[in-house]
Formats: C-alpha cells, structure tokens, sequence
C-alpha cells in the first residue's frame, strides 16, 4: 500500500453515493467488454449488458450514451496532460513523457490496466471500433503535440513538434498493439524502454 503524500490527504474524499456511482459505471463497461469479446461487439446487446451487470438498460444508457461508448468511454488524455505539464521545466519532453506515463500508471490499479488491455485488444479486433477509434487517436496525438509545443517552445504545428509526436505516438501504438496480442507483456516497462529509445529525439 502506498503512503499517503499531504496532496494525497488534501484531496477530497468521494462520498458513498460517488462511490457506489463510480463501481456501478465500471461493473457495466467491465461486463460489457467481457461479452464483447466472448460473443463479439455485433452479437452483444445493451439488454445482454445489463443482466450481466445486474442493472436496467436505462441504467446502462445513464453512464454511457452509445453501445460504442462503452468500450471508448475510458479517457486518459487530460490526465495525462497534466502530468506532463507538472514535470520539471528542465527536463527533455521525452523525458518528461516517459515519467507522467509511469505516473499515470502507477495509479492505476492492475484491474483497471486489465480491463485496459481488453479494451484495445477489441477495439483492434472489431473493424467497426477501429474505425470509430481514429477520432480518439486524432484527439490524443492533437492534445500530446500542443503539449509538447508548449514545452519545447514552439508552436504546435511546427513540422519538428507533428514529426516528434507521431514517433511517440507511433512508439505507443505498436507497444500497446503488442500488449494486446500478449496479455503477459509487462506494459509499463515495455512502454518505458521503447520510449527510451527515442531520448535523443527532440521536437
């Protein structure tokens, strides 16, 4: 168990119904990317998604608006910005990527990476996800570029600030890619190697 940090104790802490609302969200997203991939995302019903969560489909629609969202609707890209942004100004942007992503996945518990890897292994499973999946990558690679800009000192269109994102994005897709075949690839210290390689990389 981790210790607890002063910011750590600072924070708010949820009450009982933001909790009970927070389990019931992920009881439904985890039910519905189990059946998803042991019946296929067609084949699996939003009522099939509700008895297996013990839920109504009112319910279901409640925390997820579309049958897609439940299996896209899991964003890290705020998150991750802003630990990015909280490195320290002298390190590389590589640098400064390699530790806000262990920082982001040291929270994460192994149930939620688990249910991580299920989530991208069907998403690159199912032509119809993968497709719907290029607006989520637009968006990430749009907001990891201006935050790169933002520290390297450029602007986010700058042909050297496009061409570093897309090398770390592309080290991040092919890692995760791999992570999906594989669900006994030690993630984090996968990613944190690849990523390594590109030290000398600079936007």
């Amino acid at each position: 168990m981790k210790p607890q940090t002063q910011s750590d104790q600072a924070q708010p802490v949820p009450g009982l119904r933001e909790r009970k609302k927070a389990r019931t969200k992920a009881a439904i997203q985890r039910e519905a990317v189990r059946l998803f991939r042991e019946q296929g995302y067609s084949a699996t019903t939003v009522e099939q998604v509700a008895e297996a969560a013990e839920v109504a489909p009112s319910t279901v629609f409640r925390y997820y608006a579309t049958k897609q969202d439940l299996v896209f609707s899991q964003d890290y890209d705020l998150p991750f910005a802003a630990m990015f942004r909280a490195q320290a100004p002298e390190l590389t942007p590589i640098q400064a990527e390699r530790r806000a992503i262990r920082s982001l996945l040291n929270d994460i518990s192994e149930q939620e990476l688990a249910l991580q890897r299920e989530r991208f292994a069907l998403i690159v499973s199912e032509p119809e996800l993968w497709g719907a999946s290029l607006d989520s990558i637009h968006r990430t690679m749009r907001i990891m570029g201006e935050e790169v800009a933002k520290r390297a000192g450029r602007e986010a269109r700058d042909p050297a600030v496009r061409a570093y994102t897309g090398a770390v994005f592309g080290v991040m897709l092919q890692v995760s890619m791999d992570w999906a075949n594989d669900p006994e690839l030690d993630f984090a210290t996968t990613l944190d190697e690849a990523l390594g390689h590109l030290e000398h990389l600079r936007p």
